[in-house]
């Protein structure tokens, strides 16, 4: 998995222990992602599948985009559509994507990098592979979470922003088999660069077999920990996980984590994905690709989509 790594963690800060007096997470659900196909007909599994919006918030939806190894002429994305009232964050671990905005933000997202587009008031948008990849296939495995906006500012500017790899914050635990990348939020003393509107982290680590790792979380913030790749444990309990599951962790300032010391020959490492992020506590109301607080606003957002409002295709697109 070519997301940014090092060769040796030890020269990496060390995330930071927490202290005597605070508690592990308990470990309340664990949940399978079904597959389905999303765009043009690209393999995801919904990542948040069974969970409650008490549990997810302020996150409305996670897809896992692959993994796939895409033949000649195979690999897809999506169309030109539109969004309001939220983010979202396309993280690319393999393979390349392209994107394309109506306020002329784009670019290329490739292994490791994040690309952060906030709706808000409304964007049109557009994914895809490029032309190379499509006609040579290849290996094509990301992310894609949308972060709900509270209602003041649904209506926010739209914005664009480009994490490249090298930009995410590395760090390691003590004995160093674990590379931990921040991508946005705080996680201790360490500050990703993604730049968010609703407060939140995410974490992308890897765990070497048999590694054990103790991570910092904000006891305000909510946290949910799915599995990329490989299979380890989550909790003091130490409750079994595979790849395509995610355990809700409530209650606590700290996040534990195990990965066993047999893994599948896909992958050298316990690769998952923690996030968690203060909850908004708002009615949620989703139709498509808007999120908004009431079925009122959704309709509006159809409406000024179908009247041209929330962008126009650029006449030089991808």
């Amino acid at each position: 998995m070519p997301a940014i790594t090092v060769e040796n963690p030890l020269e990496l800060p060390k995330v930071a222990t927490p202290a005597l007096d605070q508690r592990a997470r308990r470990v309340t659900s664990i949940t399978t992602a079904p597959r389905g196909l999303e765009g043009e007909g690209f393999p995801v599994r919904r990542a948040f599948h069974g969970i409650s919006q008490h549990d997810l918030d302020p996150f409305i939806h996670m897809d896992q985009m692959g993994e796939i190894d895409y033949g000649p002429g195979e690999p897809k994305g999506t169309p030109w559509h539109p969004h309001r009232g939220f983010e979202t964050v396309t993280y690319m671990m393999e393979g390349t994507f392209l994107h394309q905005d109506s306020i002329g933000g784009g670019g290329v997202i490739e292994n490791g990098g994040t690309q952060w587009m906030t709706a808000g008031a409304g964007i049109l948008h557009i994914e895809r592979p490029p032309d190379a990849l499509i006609d040579s296939g290849g290996l094509f495995h990301g992310i894609q979470l949308w972060v709900n906006l509270p209602s003041a500012l649904k209506m926010t500017t739209p914005r664009y922003q480009d994490i490249g790899s090298h930009d995410v914050k590395l760090l390691t635990n003590d004995n160093g088999d674990a590379i931990i990348r921040v991508i946005a939020g705080e996680l201790g003393d360490a500050k990703g660069p993604g730049s968010t509107h609703t407060p939140i982290t995410i974490v992308h680590v890897s765990l070497l077999p048999g590694g054990q790792l103790v991570l910092p979380w904000n006891p305000n913030y909510n946290a949910l920990t799915y599995v990329l790749a490989g299979e380890g444990t989550v909790g003091t309990e130490r409750t079994p996980l595979h790849d395509g599951q995610m355990a809700v962790h409530v209650d606590g300032d700290f996040i534990v984590l195990g990965a066993n010391e047999t893994q599948d020959s896909r992958t050298h490492a316990f690769e998952v994905l923690i996030l968690g992020g203060q909850p908004i506590k708002e009615p949620v109301a989703v139709y498509g690709p808007f999120v908004m607080n009431t079925r009122a606003e959704l309709q509006q957002a159809f409406e000024d989509y179908e009247a041209g409002r929330l962008g126009q295709i650029p006449a030089e697109h991808i």
